[in-house]
């Protein structure tokens, strides 16, 4: 995992504007995945959803994460040991807040996903924890998750 120092300027990969953003995005969606905000612990639609599929990015449709790596963590938001592929996201090295964490980014798109954290010590292959915010994620469910059909 290596990280740049900071965020590209100017458009996104895509090349949307923010206007473009504005438009297709919630205010809320565009608080979090445009200005790499972060929503409020336990209230996202995944932080303890079990549901198999696989989590895309809620800008651009850029498969991310799977139900495969994600795990309980208890700590609000929707947790993740690994991405789907290295390449699908991006890190950043974030110093705001008085905090120096790693940030996590949509390769394709370039919107916030949340932050990885490491050495934490949680019973996953690679000791590393996504926490990722629900608004910034999609949930695809695969076929064998579907609910049984009422009687």
């Amino acid at each position: 995992m290596s990280t740049s120092e900071t965020a590209p300027q100017g458009n996104a990969p895509q090349g949307k504007s923010d206007a473009d953003w504005r438009r297709e995005l919630t205010p809320e969606e565009y608080r979090v995945l445009r200005q790499a905000g972060t929503e409020r612990a336990y209230t996202g639609e995944y932080w303890d959803t079990h549901t198999e599929g696989v989590y895309q990015c809620r800008a651009c449709g850029a498969e991310l994460f799977t139900s495969r790596e994600k795990f309980d963590s208890h700590c609000g938001w929707p947790s993740f040991w690994a991405p789907l592929a290295e390449g699908k996201v991006r890190y950043i090295h974030d110093k705001t807040l008085g905090m120096d964490r790693i940030e996590v980014r949509c390769a394709n798109c370039d919107s916030h996903m949340g932050h990885v954290f490491e050495g934490e010590g949680y019973d996953t292959p690679t000791d590393q924890r996504y926490c990722i915010n629900s608004i910034s994620l999609r949930l695809i469910k695969s076929d064998s998750s579907e609910e049984p059909a009422a009687p």
